[in-house]
């Protein structure tokens, strides 16, 4: 008779378990183990670190941790919104609220923490939150909708996060701090004022020093203030506690198991509790060291601990690295090591900048051992300086926290850093283990080395090799974005002068490729009214250098015939107009299709219809849609206030600005946009190149949105903006976007492959910090000026009509074997079948 596997209970799916749940797959245990999960959530692992991107756009999907069909694959029982309520240690057995009983050969505590809740009246009244779950999250955006101000109990990591949330919501938000600074565990003094002047700038309100006495409400039992310590009162319509969290050891109290004097289930190196048949791991553990650790990288390394020692590996957990870096309110935040300067005959090294809101400091020892440092406002130099941690940097203290241009210049890079320094604390991956990798990609997939907080990415792109060689093709040495500035700063205006002059030697003289020549033709277009070349694409040496669509300003469909696309600005049309597109659909035999895109597509034309078709739309007042061309497509809108009683701003009126504005915009790949009149986003907006969604205040734009095989939601970029603010921003962006994007690269996967993703976007395009906002503005501005309808510019000259003809040598000869049969009352393209054998295939 086979022996039963033996069975390992998981109680508690956070970030921790799963990770657990992982290292046991990598280990083979689930392949000789049954596993089973209590989660008290209603959804799997999600990413609580990054839990405020769910106000910028990440849907909760967006946030799971748990990847698609890996419970299944591994074999792993998920019980969902079935928390664990009583463990027997004698019969090893834990009930869940469900009633059902599961029994285990091992047991592992993933239980987490709680949010800790002052003891204060009023703290259950209505409009009371915490913030820690994504149900959190939802219940404060229902409440907040109908209300104007909110209050953050906590001026810690997540209060500070909390108070960004509320005021994306709308509210006039404010922040109370019963410490005398903000993140009074992180950063030190200085720090903290630095901080403190930098989130006063944006708008928050701030009280440190004074605590929270009482929760007022009023008459309908609803919050309606708060009385602090110093006796004031302050108005608020919505409070969230956000002051600090407790580790959740109860249901190990209950079953007997030894917990710390202030909470936490002890346990020992092995992450074994008092209990040798139980682990504990992550939030509700308290280690060795006495500490309980509220980061993830230190559970993390409990789970891998915890995994080893099921196996009889040597692994111990003894403490961890407390270091962070954190982007809050926009503001780099980041500490490592002693960061409060507490060794004995310690010296600090500091840098502050006021004016900047930039705050560094260093703590070194006597002998020049750095013990760790404290960077607010510029914490790019983190992922060096947490490594050199206990060692004797190559360079003076100081020169590691001068800014550029001030004191001599440092060469240092990760290249300084011994194969021993950990570059990724939350998976505890060296330099070794990085550079033994090609690609950032298999970095992460091999030793997940990024796939946490992600403060590593940079150094360890640093540490990559870099590409042998990044040429656009065989014929270019240089990538799409260097031939931009070869063409925009010569001012070259010819493709043959461009691969002679700059080309590889073995190519110039040649007639190039066809992964050159359209994306040479782009960048000429898209410059072509700075440059004083023509902007019509079929003009000359132009017209060889189009892909298929481009070459007859139509997209060529599987028989050969040819769709018609003009455009319909936001989607607005005029009855008038529409009977023009249903007159020329019947007139010419075309099949109708409403677009995603809010138009009407013509399909089945011949080449020789196309001016024919053109011209009847144009003088109805119809233009290019560019459906065929790497362009603007549409921008898409709902009705918004003008009709829906939910709108809060003139969607459609925004919609048609932005298209008629950025109409014929040629691009490394085709655009599209959408404008919403609300928060409930008809329009699609987030999943857009670039997406307006309108608020009380303005309007919020988001980026690097896209739909299709990779969806991706876009990123907030920035917010309550007034239109002028917005068409700036939305110029800036899409500019700075063809100037450095690679060939064929939509939007989305522009922004990740970014350097710096989102935040080196919005320091380039909203803070101006490369200075270039003038001349892309400038290169916007040529390009609205000298727009012209590329099918009404066709029509106006009969030297371009020539082109239009199926057959050279017989120019008014359709195509025979472009045939259709009806369909559904239309037509659909008349395929030919071909025959092997007598069977059809």
């Amino acid at each position: 008779m086979t022996e039963p596997s033996p069975t390992i209970v998981l109680i508690g799916h956070g970030m921790v378990g799963q990770r657990y749940l992982e290292a046991l797959a990598e280990r083979g245990v689930t392949a000789t183990h049954r596993i089973t999960v209590l989660c008290e959530e209603p959804r799997p692992a999600y990413d609580r670190v990054h839990l405020t991107s769910y106000f910028s756009g990440s849907t909760p999907e967006d946030l799971s941790m748990t990847p698609a069909g890996f419970m299944e694959e591994h074999g792993i029982s998920l019980h969902l919104d079935d928390p664990a309520e009583h463990i027997d240690r004698e019969a090893r057995t834990v009930t869940s609220r469900s009633g059902q009983v599961f029994p285990y050969d091992v047991l592992v505590l993933a239980t987490g923490s709680y949010p800790f809740v002052p003891p204060v009246p009023g703290k259950d009244a209505p409009g009371c939150f915490v913030y820690r779950t994504i149900e959190d999250l939802l219940a404060i955006e229902e409440y907040a909708k109908d209300k104007t101000t909110g209050a953050v109990v906590g001026g810690g990591l997540l209060g500070l996060e909390a108070a960004g949330a509320l005021q994306g919501l709308g509210l006039a938000s404010r922040i109370v701090e019963f410490a005398p600074r903000l993140m009074p565990v992180q950063v030190d003094e200085g720090g903290g004022a630095a901080l403190l002047r930098t989130i006063e700038s944006m708008g928050l309100t701030v009280h440190t020093g004074v605590g929270t006495q009482e929760v007022v409400t009023g008459e309908d039992g609803r919050v309606s203030g708060m009385r602090l310590s110093d006796g004031s009162v302050v108005a608020t319509d919505l409070v969230v506690f956000s002051a600090g969290v407790r580790p959740r050891d109860q249901l190990a109290r209950d079953a007997g198991l030894d917990v710390g004097e202030r909470g936490g289930i002890a346990v020992d190196a092995h992450c074994r509790t008092s209990d040798p048949h139980v682990y504990a791991i992550g939030e509700c553990a308290l280690a060795v060291d006495g500490r309980v650790y509220g980061l993830v990288a230190p559970g993390y390394e409990m789970a891998e601990t915890a995994a080893e020692d099921l196996l009889g590996r040597e692994k111990e957990f003894t403490g961890a690295d407390l270091s962070t870096k954190l982007k809050l309110l926009g503001v780099d935040v980041a500490s490592f090591g002693d960061a409060h300067g507490s060794t004995p005959d310690s010296l600090d090294v500091v840098w502050s900048d006021s004016r900047s809101g930039i705050y560094k400091k260093l703590v070194v020892s006597p002998d020049g051992v750095l013990l760790g440092g404290v960077l607010v406002g510029d914490a790019d130099a983190y992922g060096l300086l947490r490594p050199l941690t206990g060692s004797v940097p190559p360079v003076a203290p100081e020169q590691l926290v001068l800014p550029a241009g001030v004191g001599a210049p440092v060469a240092l890079g990760p290249s300084a850093l011994p194969d021993t320094a950990v570059i990724c604390s939350c998976h505890n991956v060296t330099k070794k283990a990085i550079t033994a990798c090609s690609t950032l990609p298999e970095v992460k997939k091999c030793t997940k080395a990024g796939t946490g907080c992600g403060s590593c990415i940079k150094v360890i792109g640093q540490l990559l090799p870099a590409a042998a060689d990044k040429g656009l093709c065989g014929c270019f040495p240089y990538t799409r974005a260097e031939l931009y500035e070869i063409v925009r700063t010569r001012r070259l205006t010819s493709y043959e002068e461009i691969l002679d002059g700059h080309g590889r030697p073995e190519a110039r003289g040649g007639d190039g490729c066809e992964v050159c020549k359209p994306a040479v033709g782009s960048i000429i277009a898209s410059l072509a009214a700075t440059l004083g070349a023509s902007g019509y694409v079929l003009d000359g040496e132009q017209a060889a250098l189009q892909d298929t669509n481009d070459h007859f300003l139509a997209n060529m469909q599987r028989n050969g015939s040819y769709s018609v696309v003009p455009r319909i600005p936001g989607g607005e049309i005029t009855p008038d107009k529409l009977i023009v597109i249903g007159e020329v659909a019947r007139d010419f035999g075309l099949y109708t299709k409403i677009t995603g895109g809010q138009r009407i597509d013509l399909f089945g034309a011949s080449v020789d219809q196309l001016p024919r078709i053109w011209a009847r739309l144009v003088d109805a007042g119809f233009e290019s849609g560019h459906a065929y061309g790497k362009a603007l497509r549409t921008v898409k809108s709902c009705v918004g206030q003008t009709w829906c009683r939910y709108g809060v701003q003139d969607s459609v009126r925004m919609a048609i600005d932005l298209e008629l504005r950025y109409r014929g915009l040629r691009a490394p790949h085709k655009l599209k946009s959408a404008v919403s009149g609300c928060a409930r986003e008809c329009a699609e907006a987030q999943s857009k190149d670039f997406g307006v969604i309108a608020t009380a205040s303005g309007w919020n734009l988001y980026v690097g949105g896209n739909g299709g095989a990779t969806p991706r939601h876009a990123d907030l970029l920035a917010q309550d903006l007034s239109d002028a603010e917005l068409i700036r921003l939305i110029d800036r962006f899409l500019m700075f976007y063809i100037r450095t994007a690679d060939r064929l690269e939509r939007t989305s996967t522009w922004l990740e492959r970014l350097e710096g993703g989102l935040d080196h976007l919005r320091d380039v395009v909203v803070h101006d910090s490369l200075g270039l906002c003038a001349e892309l503005e400038s290169l916007m501005a040529d390009h609205v000026a000298h727009y012209r309808d590329e099918w009404a510019e066709t029509l106006k000259d009969p030297e371009r009509l020539r082109r239009f003809v199926s057959f050279v040598n017989a120019p008014g000869a359709p195509d025979p074997t472009v045939k259709f049969v009806p369909e559904r009352d239309q037509v659909k393209p008349d395929l030919a079948v071909l025959t092997i054998g007598g069977s059809v295939r």
